[in-house]
């Protein structure tokens, strides 16, 4: 019997590095492969593991990516554009920041960091396309974080036109997206205008209602906020189109709450953890997820205060195996109902 959720997988963004195995795509699948992964994301932010411009040009090259894949065993769950996305919508407090994730020669103009990110969310898709992929994750970027907790109050009418902003940003962008028959899965994240169920409908509406946004779920940002994170999947399941299985733990304290008091990773009250070690119910997720119908990937994203990324990456493969649903053909109960008798239905009920 097979499992509706297609894993284990491995986001390959926070692996990549200048060492081997770690430094070239044949051996990052190889190592990962290792470890009992079928799937990978790949950054296309990270020319060590994937030439985002070539692959947007050359099926050839996309032939290659997974021909090298499948030769390591393993097969391309989504393409990652975080940090592209992220610069689609930067409000100028960020600028110095942000400017750190685009090239040099963007950098301190944010007119054209904006459209070389809006180009590279359009390869992206172009690529997508030619890996024969469906799905790709990223970011909205974010105009109106900084007045999230406003004091003094917000100016009437700075939150509607910061998400009409964003909407006729990425209206096109999704355009894009849905000619070349590709979605995107936003990871819903503070930090992001987009970070919870309230702002993801905001932002829908501000594209209004285009079919190709969709939702990364990752339930530690969730746990972060306080959010009920398996209700969100009762709200909005018909929007997930993909799955970052990331750990996270609350403690607060008489020092320390939500907002965790500026405090680094390691002293915060909200933290994230390696599968595992963490708060989240991944069994009640994998159990929703798998309710609703949700059939592509269960994707590790490794990002740990604590635990070396090794051994998160080793322990993440077997704790998302564990949780995979061979889904039941039938209910427990059904040898008991037995094949339709219209005479006893009807005795049954005093007919």
């Amino acid at each position: 019997m097979t499992t509706q959720i297609k894993g284990p997988a491995l986001f390959l963004a926070q692996f990549a590095g200048d060492d081997a195995p770690f430094n070239s795509l044949a051996d990052i699948t190889r190592w990962a492969a290792g470890l009992g992964y079928k799937g990978v994301q790949i950054p296309t932010f990270d020319a060590r593991l994937f030439d985002l411009e070539k692959a947007s040009d050359s099926q050839t090259y996309c032939d290659e990516v997974k021909g090298i894949c499948a030769d390591s065993g393993v097969e391309i769950t989504e393409l990652s554009t975080h940090l592209q996305g992220q610069l689609v919508a930067v409000n100028p407090v960020y600028d110095t920041a942000f400017d750190a994730f685009a090239p040099e020669a963007c950098r301190g103009n944010p007119a054209k960091r904006q459209a070389w990110a809006v180009e590279q969310m359009k390869m992206a898709a172009v690529a997508s396309e030619r890996l024969g992929l469906k799905h790709t994750v990223s970011f909205t970027g974010s105009l109106a974080f900084p007045f999230l907790y406003p004091w003094p109050q917000r100016p009437e009418g700075l939150i509607e036109e910061a998400f009409a902003e964003l909407g006729r940003r990425w209206t096109p962008i999704l355009n894009h997206y849905a000619d070349h028959g590709q979605d995107i899965g936003f990871e819903i994240h503070p930090g992001e205008d987009v970070f919870d169920g309230a702002t993801f409908e905001m932002f829908v509406d501000a594209c209004d209602g285009h079919d190709a946004a969709m939702i990364n779920y990752d339930p530690s940002h969730f746990l972060l906020q306080q959010l009920d994170y398996l209700a969100f999947i009762d709200l909005y399941h018909d929007r997930i189109n993909a799955f970052h299985v990331k750990d996270a733990e609350f403690n607060p304290d008489g020092r320390q709450g939500v907002y965790s008091g500026y405090q680094g990773w390691m002293n915060r009250a909200g933290r994230f953890r390696s599968l595992g070690d963490g708060q989240v119910d991944f069994a009640g997720i994998f159990s929703k997820l798998t309710q609703y119908g949700y059939d592509s990937w269960a994707v590790l994203e490794w990002e740990c205060c604590i635990k070396s990324p090794e051994q998160g990456a080793a322990e993440g493969a077997p704790f998302i195996d564990r949780h995979l649903i061979e889904v039941t053909e039938k209910t427990f109960d059904d040898f008991a109902g037995g094949e339709r008798d219209e005479a006893a239905i009807k005795g049954m009920l005093g007919l």
